[in-house]
């Protein structure tokens, strides 16, 4: 049994840093560059490998250089890689600016992640195995649906972060159990930008919906139950590159684990909590322990509070 199924993309991550990010037409100096392994589904796939779930990656990198340094860093982290393909030509890049905020702005060129348009007989295999699928939209959307509908198949719960946010096909939202958008994804997909109308109307297309809110939090809506939201830890952000995913892999190892929504949105906001505040994506992740540590803190100091 494999605990969790990433279907996602891979990319090498070109970052650079900046008092304020640039304008259009506008050059800046930055004061540091880094290459970190990256793309939303590996970034998954290691938030939730190093919260301490057992995890597969299926998807693609390219013959280059940066092929082998992200395969390498899955596996370091003990993602299974070998369902993970190597597609002739680059591998996928993410081009980010980080300013002093810790905002960023992105742009992503698919590179090998574009060969993902279909699933083999080994990746049905593997989804039938396990607990849940995470999926996102850096792949081509036809490989998206084959997952979420081999999963539905096999019985597998299917969790969607709709990103890089675009229109979603009725048959992926048919397939999609808990879709977890931040807040500017779910007033595009909703269109509504108020978070707890915009969970409303997300509900009448699939049963659950987690929207993360950055700094104020997350929120939960699911059909036929009240709206709850989550408060975020109160920290100094460095990088919110990989929050999301980070927040993404970490709730999917306590929801395989069986832990209660509350609890599970709550030890996720922890784990992004304390990406936020180092730099990168895959690098900043934190692992079970620090996870764990920070949120036993964190209850203890809230009831220390009432």
């Amino acid at each position: 049994m494999t605990g969790i199924v990433v279907l996602g993309s891979t990319n090498m991550d070109l970052v650079a840093y900046v008092a304020k990010a640039p304008q259009r037409g506008e050059t800046v100096t930055g004061r540091e560059f880094r290459t970190v392994p990256g793309g939303k589904g590996a970034n998954q796939a290691v938030a939730a490998a190093r919260a301490g779930g057992e995890v597969a990656m299926i998807g693609a990198v390219g013959t280059d250089d940066f092929g082998g340094r992200l395969r390498a860093t899955l596996e370091h982290s003990g993602v299974d890689t070998d369902l993970l393909r190597t597609a002739e030509g680059p591998s996928g890049t993410a081009h980010i600016v980080v300013d002093d905020q810790g905002g960023n702005a992105i742009v992503v060129i698919p590179g090998a992640n574009a060969t993902v348009d279909h699933l083999t007989p080994g990746d049905e295999t593997l989804i039938a195995t396990a607990n849940a699928l995470l999926l996102q939209l850096e792949l081509p959307l036809g490989g998206v649906i084959a997952g979420a509908e081999a999963a539905r198949r096999h019985g597998v719960r299917t969790v969607l972060t709709p990103a890089p946010a675009q229109p979603l096909p009725p048959e992926l939202l048919a397939a999609t159990d808990l879709l977890v958008p931040n807040e500017h994804e779910a007033a595009l997909l909703a269109g509504v930008a108020e978070p707890l109308a915009a969970a409303e109307a997300l509900l009448r297309q699939v049963p659950e919906v987690v929207i993360t809110l950055g700094g104020a939090g997350c929120l939960y809506a699911a059909r036929g139950m009240e709206p709850l939201t989550v408060a975020a830890p109160r920290v100094r952000a460095v990088d919110t590159t990989a929050a999301g995913d980070t927040f993404v892999g970490a709730l999917a190892v306590a929801l395989v684990e069986g832990r209660p929504m509350p609890e599970a949105m709550i030890w996720a906001s922890t784990a992004a909590a304390l990406s936020v505040q180092r730099p990168g994506a895959s690098s900043s992740m934190p692992y079970r322990p620090e996870i764990d540590a920070e949120a036993e803190t964190g209850a203890r100091s809230t009831a220390r509070r009432r």
